[in-house]
């Protein structure tokens, strides 16, 4: 019986070639999204989880409350309190604390290679916490000698080639040397933590002078740290024994309300997002997004399949009939139909394997991940058995339940004619189709007029051809004699340096006392820079009032300059000259000036409230090229220089525009996502809409043969046809308009700096899919019309 069903659904899909070929690449296409969304939400839940004790993992969070700025949560602490954590909180197996993981960059020499590389220091227990599989060594004796080093394979084979390298030396920042005891497997693409090599933190102790008191400093909260729970102890047990750790250690810190909280690892990733102390989002709302984006694409692609199957109606009429009157149940009748329906779905999921195999490079580099088909998976291919299933029967209820529902005396008398009952519900159909593929339009063009809007934000500096480059290694200490050596080199107009890039802001600092302030008014957490001079120049930023700093370090130390957002914020009427305290200091410094404000972080955040100070701390050198030099020339020549003075360092720079541009990554990834994904959603349902202009072309031949013969135009007999899919489709327009509102609306609120969106959107949305639709189905217009009458009307 099945075999007789599969053979008169091939046969039915050969004798309709035209139709079947538009059922199968609409299914085909609508499959493919689906499962490339599929694998990539499947990807995004894994963060993490190749750890075998990942349930168990928590990083250790703080929560602070101020009048100002409300609860805010952060990641940053002092070690004191893992101290206190791993000697005095039972039920905590291991804790570690280390510096900023996969955001150090350090030199790593080993003969004539050199490599610059991202790492970290962390407590021997983070490799107990973290158990990366190791290749050579183990985690027991990992860390514990300060100075050792771990590294990963692609680094070990870097520097070492296939040579073991264990128990070798790496020179590490041209000042030490530290000896190899492991090597861990590369840290796979879905981990939250990524680095290429750790150095114990007993070496960081001893290494780096500003570190001898951060031991036993409360207010120090320049560290990171981690936990594993015992087994079968929950975070609920733990959190009231850590909640007022810090409260009750740091009496300086309570102003703040600290909070101890456990961030577990599961979430890292998907909740990032904090508010009143809590995880409320964060790339979870993406990963929402397009599976939502996903099913809805696959449902415009079963919806083909009900349309053009249910059209066709009274071709399929007679055979219903027959079969029926020949003794056929219903129930026959209705497997029939949804074999055939399997079937197609079938060969479309075939091809939507091959669609997704072809697609994944470059949805790979798009989302920089490493997606792939788990081809020698048992439990994928089971879902997607699942998965052909409910697909085929969602294609296939409708025509299955439609058209075996046909009276065999009505349809052998020849008295089946398609009325509203049947065309009703294909016209409500085709219009959520165009809905949903309008909505998505409109949401595309929305999420890009908000990235355009805020990348057309003034940056308040000129970031062309402006450069920057680490302070690595020796340059610290010679940065006088590198400066000149860059302006005598006939390609850099101006050089300056500073204690954080053009682009980001690496320390924040309290701002104490100033002039009104009052009793009740708390410390302002405001964004410190110690710069040099000229600075300012280099950058393009304008001072608004006052002066720049001097050539003299001694002469400006106890001066600094605010930008408008500190003014601002503190309510300084005249700040020239008033004093102000900051960074626990007793002794005041005085405000020489007032620079205007810059985009030194989010370009979607108000400014913070920052503070330039004239010192030696330096982790950027930033320099601009001469207008008329040319790139690829003063690199050549910049490379001699900075390789001169810092030898056992690779020359890496950055073009700050470029930088600045990153920021906008997963907006424009968003963007470029939403973009593909309507626009395969819009081909999909042009595909049903050219197959049901066909039909309709078809079934109306006699009735276009009358019309010409009477003298119509083939405009006319185009209108004719195209006018009730142009009013499907406008109904759409309206329906997908409040939808796309909210929905766009919503995601802006993340957003401080914001488009308002306004109707031109929803117009230009509506004319765009009116003139997709005009060109879908002008073809079939324009052929009906221009056919001979003649042959429509010779059978009459």
């Amino acid at each position: 019986m099945i075999k007789n069903y599969l053979k008169i659904a091939w046969r039915n899909i050969v004798n309709n070639k035209v139709y079947s070929a538009i059922n199968i690449l609409g299914l085909a296409a609508g499959m493919a999204v689906a499962l490339i969304i599929g694998l990539w939400v499947v990807n995004e839940y894994s963060f993490d989880k190749f750890l075998p004790n990942y349930k168990q993992l928590y990083q250790v969070e703080l929560n602070f409350t101020t009048q100002h700025d409300g609860e805010h949560t952060q990641t940053a602490m002092a070690i004191p309190l893992v101290d206190v954590m791993r000697k005095e909180i039972p039920g905590i197996k291991y804790a570690a604390e280390t510096d900023w993981v996969g955001w150090q960059w350090h030199s790593l020499v080993v003969g004539d290679k050199k490599l610059y590389l991202n790492g970290g220091a962390a407590a021997p227990d983070f490799l107990k916490i973290f158990q990366y599989p190791f290749v050579k060594g183990s985690a027991k004796d990992a860390l514990t000698d300060p100075y050792s080093i771990v590294l990963n394979e692609s680094t070990a084979k870097a520097l070492f080639g296939n040579a073991d390298p264990i128990n070798k030396f790496i020179r590490i920042d041209n000042q030490q040397n530290l000896k190899v005891t492991g090597v861990i497997k590369d840290i796979p693409k879905n981990a939250t933590k990524q680095f290429t090599f750790l150095t114990p933190f007993s070496f960081k102790e001893q290494t780096e002078s500003w570190m001898k008191s951060a031991r036993t400093t409360w207010t120090n909260n320049s560290f990171n740290a981690f936990v594993e729970l015992q087994p079968g102890v929950t975070v609920e047990q733990i959190a009231p024994k850590i909640k007022n750790l810090v409260y009750e250690h740091s009496p300086q810190m309570r102003p703040g309300k600290p909070e101890v909280i456990l961030h577990p690892l599961k979430d890292w990733h998907l909740y990032s997002d904090f508010k009143n102390g809590k995880a409320v989002g964060g790339f979870i709302d993406y990963v929402r997004m397009f599976s939502i984006i996903g099913i809805l694409v696959l449902l415009i692609a079963c919806i083909n399949f009900m349309n053009l199957s249910t059209a066709r109606s009274e071709r399929r009429a007679r055979e219903v009939g027959v079969r029926k009157a020949i003794g056929s149940q219903r129930s026959d009748l209705i497997t029939q139909f949804l074999a055939e329906s399997m079937l197609i779905t079938f060969i479309a999921f075939l091809f939507s394997i091959l669609f997704v195999q072809l697609a994944l490079p470059y949805f790979n580099s798009l989302v920089d991940s490493a997606i792939s088909i788990p081809y020698t998976n048992s439990i994928f291919w089971g879902i997607m058995l699942i998965y052909v299933l409910l697909t085929g029967l969602l294609a296939g209820s409708r025509p299955a339940f439609y058209l075996s529902s046909f009276n065999p005396v009505k349809v052998l008398k020849g008295s089946i004619k398609e009325g509203k009952s049947a065309s009703l519900p294909r016209k409500i159909l085709v219009v959520t189709q165009f809905s949903c593929s309008i909505a998505l339009i409109i949401s595309t063009i929305i999420v890009y007029q908000q990235i355009q809007h805020a990348k057309d934000r003034p940056t308040g500096y000129n970031a062309a051809r402006l450069m920057m480059t680490d302070m690595s290694g020796d340059l610290n200490t010679k940065y006088d004699a590198l400066k000149n050596d860059l302006l005598a080199s006939g390609y850099i107009e101006s050089v300056a340096a500073a204690s954080s890039p053009v682009t980001n802001i690496y320390s924040h600092m309290s701002l104490d006392k100033w002039p009104g302030k009052s009793a009740s008014d708390e410390a302002v957490n405001i964004a410190a820079v110690f710069v040099s001079d000229d600075y300012f120049k280099t950058l393009g930023m304008t001072l608004k009032e006052g002066r720049d700093f001097t050539h003299s370090w001694t002469a400006d130390s106890t001066s600094v300059i605010l930008n408008e957002a500190a003014v601002k914020r503190i309510g300084l009427k005249n700040p020239i000259n008033q004093l102000v305290t900051w960074n626990g200091n007793t002794v005041p410094v005085r405000v020489i000036g007032v620079v205007k404000d810059a985009l030194m972080d989010s370009p979607f955040t108000p400014v913070e409230p920052a503070i330039f100070s004239h010192g030696h701390v330096a982790n950027n050198i930033m320099y601009r090229l001469l207008p008329n030099a040319n790139t690829q020339d003063a690199i050549k020549n910049l490379t001699k220089i900075f390789d001169s003075y810092n030898p056992a360092y690779p020359y890496i720079y950055q073009f700050v525009d470029e930088e600045y541009n990153h920021k906008f990554n997963l907006e424009i990834l968003v963007g470029k996502l939403a973009g593909i994904f309507a626009g395969l959603a819009i081909l999909i349902s042009c595909l049903g809409l050219f197959g049901l202009a066909a039909y309709v072309a078809e079934q109306r031949t006699k009735e276009i043969g009358i019309r010409k013969v009477l003298g119509a135009s083939v405009s006319q007999v185009w209108l004719l046809l195209s006018k009730d899919f142009i009013l499907l489709v406008g109904i759409s327009c309206i329906i997908a308009s409040p939808v796309a509102f909210y929905f766009p609306q919503h995601w802006l609120q993340k957003y401080d700096y914001r488009i308002t969106i306004g109707p031109v959107v929803f117009v230009l949305s509506a004319i765009a899919a009116i003139v997709i639709t005009l060109i879908t189905i002008s073809f079939q217009a324009i052929k009906a019309a221009l056919t001979n009458p003649v042959k429509s009307l010779r059978s009459e």
